[in-house]
């Protein structure tokens, strides 16, 4: 088994050497063949320099320098992009993910495609911290169909094949368990050490929760409608129609029949803004159909995803 590392490091000076000492100390002993991609997002600090250093010293180290800051799902698509190993694993820089959890992860890929680690015992503080993503990662879970306890931590094990389909924007990173299910892959959890960041300042707020729930909008309408967008907004787009369709007949009738007022009524007008917002939404699910086929097809991307062929010799 081959094994690589991502980690996506942003003003991490003070953390990144005890890491790199841990990381080393724990894959040596592990027996693996390893690399470790260390993804620099656009550091300020003495980042940058310190990673330099290390890659000159250790032939298991790829430096990848970010031109500026453009956020932990960019930072791991690069690394994804130049991972080597048939398992690729990621962990944030932080020193809060234990480098001693990486075999265990790597035990449990046995059985899995992706392995998730569950930060059950979390040294966070407890209103900013835990119990936004306590209601985020219930949410997620509810809207996405994928049962995991922490979306959040960053110390995961993929199938190289599983990082290598994903395309990652915003805070997409958070939700791949999510959008690796569409694939079919097999997805585990386990419990593992999480610790008080002693070094540095969290890049994490309250505001982070937000952009997560935005995204999981995303996640959803991907999963679901990614291939097929007409029977999200055609439903849509009947109900509102119909219903105009019916206040309308509703109006007519009053008004050939008992010579009713209906010039006035606000009635009128909202059947009339019904029917034309039952046009437009079904008019979007038609132009999404036709952008889909022109993505698929314009960039030979298959609907679906082989997991084995066999075939007969000769």
């Amino acid at each position: 088994m081959t094994v690589t590392i991502v980690i996506p490091l942003f003003n991490e000076q003070e953390s990144v050497e005890t890491l790199h000492q841990k990381l080393t100390e724990v894959m040596s002993e592990c027996g693996y063949e390893y690399e470790v991609i260390y993804v620099d997002d656009g550091s300020t600090d003495g980042t940058l320099g310190l990673l330099e250093s290390i890659n000159k010293n250790d032939k298991n180290v790829v430096v990848l320098s970010l031109r500026r800051n453009f956020g932990q799902a960019a930072a791991f698509a690069a690394g994804f992009d130049f991972a080597r190993g048939n398992i690729v694993v990621t962990m944030d820089g932080d020193l809060q993910n234990d480098p001693n959890d990486i075999p265990r992860v790597l035990d449990a890929m046995q059985d899995y495609d992706l392995v998730s680690g569950w930060r059950k015992y979390r040294k966070d503080p407890l209103i900013m911290r835990r119990i936004p993503s306590i209601v985020a990662n219930w949410l997620i879970s509810q809207v996405t169909g994928v049962r995991l306890h922490d979306y959040g931590c960053s110390l995961k094990a993929y199938r190289r094949d599983v990082v290598k389909n994903l395309k990652l924007y915003g805070e997409m990173h958070r939700f791949i368990p999510a959008v690796a299910s569409w694939y079919g892959v097999r997805i585990g959890e386990i419990v593992i050490a999480h610790h008080p960041r002693l070094k540095g300042k969290s890049k994490y707020g309250i505001y982070k929760t937000i952009k997560v729930l935005f995204d999981l909008i995303t996640v959803k309408f991907l999963q679901s409608f990614s291939t097929k967008p007409i029977q999200f907004f055609g439903p849509i787009g009947g109900f509102f129609g119909l219903t105009g369709l019916c206040i309308s007949a509703y109006l007519t009738i009053q008004k050939l029949f008992f010579d009713a007022d209906i010039g006035s009524r606000s009635l009128l007008l909202l059947g009339a803004l019904l029917i034309i917002v039952g046009v437009q939404f079904i008019g979007m699910g038609l132009l999404g159909e036709m952008l889909v086929r022109v993505y698929h097809e314009s960039q030979k991307k298959p609907i679906y995803t082989i997991k084995k062929m066999l075939s007969s010799s000769g």
